[in-house]
């Protein structure tokens, strides 16, 4: 009974993970904007989302998507793909591509943990840590970004094709509704010339 109840309660929790990513997508499309600045925008937050700067990625987005004339929604929806739950998915990755191009030790030599405190190891190697997540954020960053960017345009682009063909047939049925009254006045009115001679 136990593990159906577990069972049923991931199904709710997937279901409303769904529903939140649903919602995002629904917000990024409905942007206002042209297609190549939402891109732009998200892409940028994709970037800087990359970066070891949690906590200060809206802060960096924003500002560099105002001053390159992107959309700045865009950017600061896109940063928040790196929170508290996902930083261990996406810098775990960022710190091994960025060690592993500058030659660093994956992790703590046993002799720097014998030696003294854990932080204390970690206070020190922390400019060669960050280093590493900086470069490797840069290198995972780039091609995300690029792939965002086209995810994104595609998607504001298809949204708002139809949204002008919606448009444009909900005007051409009020046309055709007009034309049908007016048509329908006039030959009233000849009714009523033809009744009164």
């Amino acid at each position: 009974m136990d593990n159906r109840a577990n069972q049923k309660s991931a199904v709710r929790k997937s279901g409303r993970l769904l529903d939140t990513l649903k919602k995002a997508y629904v917000r990024l499309i409905k942007i206002r904007g042209t297609p190549r600045e939402v891109g732009l925008g998200f892409a940028l937050g994709i970037f800087v989302a990359m970066s070891p700067t949690m906590g200060f990625q809206m802060a960096i987005a924003i500002p560099i998507a105002a001053l390159l004339k992107w959309n700045k929604l865009a950017a600061a929806m896109a940063v928040w793909v790196t929170n508290p739950l996902t930083a261990p998915f996406i810098y775990g990755p960022t710190y091994f591509i960025g060690a592993k191009l500058l030659g660093m030790p994956l992790g703590l030599n046993a002799a720097d943990t014998a030696s003294g405190s854990t932080m204390l190891a970690f206070a020190e190697k922390a400019p060669r840590i960050f280093g590493a997540m900086t470069l490797g954020g840069i290198v995972l960053g780039l091609p995300l970004a690029v792939i965002s960017y086209y995810c994104a345009y595609i998607a504001v682009e298809k949204y708002q094709k139809d949204i002008k063909v919606k448009i444009s047939e909900k005007k051409e049925q009020l046309v055709e509704k007009s034309r049908k009254r007016r048509e329908k006045r006039a030959r009233k009115k000849k009714k009523s010339k033809v009744r009164r001679r």
